[in-house]
């Protein structure tokens, strides 16, 4: 006879704990289910669940819609009314791995203290690639829903059927988790991630993103952006939408005008609040008074009616015409701005503008090339990228621009070649060209955005008609 056990790992995301789960950890906390091997489980008197929480660091994205702490908590409100002797431990998200047993092992060592082995711990696990990396480091392994005959939905089942408004979730959850859902709003905001068309299953616009650079950038260009801007910043609440890593507010932040001023930044990226976060933990902020948060403002407006004195956006009306519904979606965002500034207040916008007459004609007189056919860049690494296109002559990056361009942004870049060195293209298609062949650290992510979709008389048309009265710069 196996000696009994003294926890009982349960390794998971757990978006939500289900009924089905509770009754069942019950039960196998009384000795009454058999593992993988069809063996019996006993459990000490004092025997623990140990909720491993995976994936705590990663949150606001379709693939984790719900932070951390929410889950945590959640899982002590279930385990708590149910008597199910408990200790939640924060695992890191981390890339797939065939060492994910055993770091999740550590890592509720370290934050727990409880350190598990095969001698006093079984795992509960119904991922069959997962339960294989602990039975390969000697666990007897409970299978959870895999293979039960009833079939019971999962946890992110669930969720799915909440994000579809399916109204069986209830049921299927476990009461405190619905109750919990509810306390906080969760199954809305869950809905507008898992329902926005513009961001990615990781939570930014672009997987090809190389945020190293693409962050050095916005820093190096922070001290130019803030000098043009500043002067008709008000004081009060001031929002940076599109923030980025937080290098505008910190600029803002040395501004002795705003050191009574609330400083908001708001990006949709994942990446760039978590490095902006990091920053503020660090102490980069003068102001104290600085606040971060991850939000798609097309999703649903973030600050009440009338509460906002200035809104900065620098470089992010291009991406939103670029990774949304064009103009439709600019028009949207003007509205939001509006319904949010207070009297008197002002949205400073600074991008790039299209041409006048972008259909017109014109000839790009390059330095010559090889007249190579432009390459398909999928499976490439990133570097691989960069040095490729850095290494073309101007006219080869053209020809290659021209197929890339049209493949990721659904722009238009036609080219005729009235000679090697001598091309003829719409005057919108040559600044889009020339805009983004320097960007080279992130080509391919720069050939998802169309810059000139709207020219300035574009622009003034769409902001007097949200409301605003354009000044001129």
């Amino acid at each position: 006879m196996t000696p009994p056990i003294s926890y009982l790992l349960f390794p998971g995301r757990h978006h939500f704990v289900t009924a089905f789960q509770v009754a069942y950890l019950q039960a196998a906390l009384r000795g009454e289910v058999r593992d993988a091997d069809e063996l019996p489980v006993a459990c000490d008197d004092g025997a623990q669940v140990v909720w491993a929480l995976t994936s705590s660091t990663h949150s606001g994205t379709r693939r984790n819609p719900v932070p951390a702490h929410r889950r945590e908590a959640m899982i002590e409100a279930v385990t708590c009314v149910e008597g199910i002797p408990s200790l939640v431990a924060p695992i890191a998200d981390v890339p797939d791995s065939d060492r994910f047993a055993g770091n999740v092992l550590l890592s509720v060592a370290l934050t727990t203290g409880a350190r598990l082995t095969p001698a006093n711990s079984a795992v509960a696990c119904s991922t069959p690639a997962v339960a294989a990396q602990y039975a390969e480091l000697g666990f007897r392994v409970l299978r959870v829903e895999d293979g039960h005959p009833d079939n019971p939905p999962r946890p992110w089942d669930i969720l799915e059927l909440m994000v579809a408004d399916d109204p069986s979730w209830r049921t299927l959850a476990h009461p405190q988790a619905a109750a919990f859902y509810d306390r906080y709003a969760l199954a809305a905001a869950v809905r507008l991630i898992h329902t926005d068309p513009t961001v990615s299953s990781e939570g930014d616009l672009t997987t090809t993103r190389d945020y190293r650079s693409y962050t050095a950038a916005f820093d190096d260009a922070s001290d130019r952006k803030w000098e043009q801007l500043a002067a008709f910043i008000q004081p009060g609440r001031v929002v940076d939408l599109g923030c980025a890593a937080g290098g505008l507010l910190e600029r803002a932040s040395t501004d002795p005008r705003l050191g009574e001023s609330d400083l908001f930044g708001v990006d949709v990226s994942r990446h760039l609040i978590a490095e902006a976060e990091h920053r503020r933990a660090q102490g980069v902020f003068a102001n104290p008074n600085v606040f971060f948060a991850q939000r798609n403002l097309l999703r649903a407006p973030v600050f009440p009616a009338a509460s906002v004195n200035s809104t900065i956006t620098v470089a992010l009306t291009h991406e939103i015409s670029s990774y949304g519904a064009g103009r439709v979606d600019l028009e949207l965002l003007a509205s939001r701005i509006f319904e949010h500034t207070a009297p008197g207040g002002v949205w400073v916008n600074s991008d790039v503008v299209g041409p006048v007459g972008g259909d017109r004609l014109v000839h790009l007189s390059l330095a010559g090339g090889t007249d190579a056919d432009a390459v398909d860049y999928t499976g490439w690494a990133h570097d691989a990228v960069t040095a490729h296109f850095r290494a073309l002559r101007p006219a080869d990056q053209l020809r290659q621009f021209a197929r890339d361009f049209p493949a990721l942004s659904g722009g238009r870049c036609p080219v005729r070649w009235v000679s090697p060195d001598v091309a003829e293209l719409p005057l919108r298609s040559a600044m889009e060209f020339l805009y983004t062949r320097d960007y080279d650290d992130n080509y391919l992510s720069e050939c998802h955005e169309r810059f000139c979709d709207m020219s300035y008389p574009d622009w003034v048309a769409l902001l007097t008609g949200a409301g605003f009265t354009v000044d001129v710069c």
